[in-house]
């Protein structure tokens, strides 16, 4: 399905995207950048999921490695997602934009629990959904959040923004001859571990037909340029040309 042509997509944003040029934590007025970026999008008559991750502030895999319980270690990692969540609703309210948090571990003072169908219904409203808390289990990441979440909602297509702009036969920060794909199929990324998403979700996306738009999140009015069919982006689908 060509970008320009999609009514629903989930975006799924990685947590150290909100620290902005900071080393730790939520940047709020770069949290307020991506926020105007969401309107932009959302303006274009998208339906819109997020999902946020939790590195900016804790990473169960990164406190596992340290020691920690890996089961508690990303149980604090989902809190983290509802801090971002939170964070992004606010800026995109702060723009007039109505947003609703559902959170796979339930907490109902400070937001909703996932439920698909109201979900649906406040997309029909026009309204954003952030999901947060990955899929509310350990031992998964955000990204098989973003997944799972994808095809639940039915989403034309899973964009995640990242900081590089697309998907790379090797590390671009580390070979400067990296090569850029266009388009790339499901079965090449994980064959060749591409580092696009984790291995389950890749799958997920694929059972499902969902395809991964990766691109960079970081440059000022590149989603809406995605969304349009422009802009510099890496599709990854059942086929590569």
């Amino acid at each position: 399905m060509p970008l320009s042509t999609m009514k629903r997509v989930l975006l799924k944003l990685s947590g150290e995207v909100l620290m902005g040029d900071q080393q730790f934590g939520i940047d709020p007025a770069f949290v307020m950048e991506l926020a105007k970026e969401v309107k932009t999008a959302k303006e274009t008559g998208l339906e819109i999921c997020l999902v946020i991750g939790g590195g900016n502030i804790f990473r169960g895999m990164a406190g596992a490695a340290q020691g920690m319980d890996r089961a508690q270690a990303d149980y604090m990692g989902m809190l983290a997602t509802v801090m971002n969540a939170l964070a992004m609703q606010s800026a995109l309210e702060q723009l007039g934009v109505q947003t609703r948090v559902q959170s796979a571990v339930q907490m109902d003072q400070v937001c909703e629990p996932v439920i698909r169908r109201r979900a649906e219904r406040h997309l029909e409203k026009g309204r954003v959904v952030i999901f947060a808390a990955g899929v509310g289990a350990p031992y998964f990441t955000t990204d098989s959040g973003a997944a799972l979440r994808a095809a639940e909602m039915r989403c034309d297509a899973l964009l995640k923004g990242t900081s590089v702009d697309g998907v790379y036969d090797s590390d671009p920060k580390k070979n400067a001859d990296a090569k850029r794909f266009e388009t790339v199929s499901y079965g090449k990324v994980l064959a060749d571990d591409l580092k696009v998403m984790d291995a389950s979700a890749v799958a997920l996306c694929r059972d499902n037909n969902i395809p991964i738009v990766v691109f960079s999140i970081r440059e000022k009015g590149n989603l809406a340029r995605v969304l349009s069919g422009e802009g510099t982006q890496t599709i990854v689908t059942n086929t590569e040309k």
